[in-house]
């Protein structure tokens, strides 16, 4: 049974669903198009929710299932909306081994929320991820890019208030 992800209730605005509709229509008929049709969904509403994949299954024709399995099998597809400041947190090997799970833990426990989610008012969001390519950084915590590395669990609070500060 698919179900919704994000605890953020959906808002799409009747010019995106418009948008993604027009899409959908130019490409309903090739469904090798929908790994298209999803990437631009994603590009009119920053993420893949729920309600937007059932618009995409629906109009391209194919089951729900499939367009939930493509959109959790790549990673460029997001299923919760992103914050403003949007954390990733690398769990690859060498981090893991480094302490990046207790880094995760408490990036979660400080902001209240858990990996892929949202804060409700979209200030943050958590990822994640795998190997990042900064192992000898181990381990890495990026915000919007940005890449702190050697993080240990004591240095998240001193990281996130610089960007509480901001909100």
């Amino acid at each position: 049974m698919l179900k919704k992800i994000s605890k953020i209730p959906f808002k799409g605005t009747r010019e995106q669903e418009q948008e993604l509709k027009g899409v959908i229509e130019e490409s309903k008929h090739d469904k090798s198009l929908l790994m298209h049709v999803m990437q631009e969904a994603q590009r009119i509403y920053g993420y893949l929710p729920f309600e937007v994949q059932v618009m995409i299954a629906d109009g391209m024709g194919v089951p729900l299932e499939k367009v939930y399995g493509v959109s959790t099998f790549y990673a460029q597809f997001a299923l919760s909306p992103k914050g403003k400041y949007d954390i990733s947190v690398c769990l690859g090997t060498a981090c893991y081994v480094k302490g990046a799970q207790e880094v995760l833990d408490r990036v979660c426990e400080r902001l209240g929320i858990e990996p892929e989610e949202c804060t409700q008012d979209a200030a943050f969001s958590v990822t994640a991820c795998r190997c990042v390519g900064a192992c000898g950084l181990a381990p890495v915590l990026m915000v919007n890019g940005e890449v702190y590395g050697k993080v240990t669990v004591d240095d998240v609070d001193t990281i996130l208030d610089k960007y509480l500060a901001e909100v």
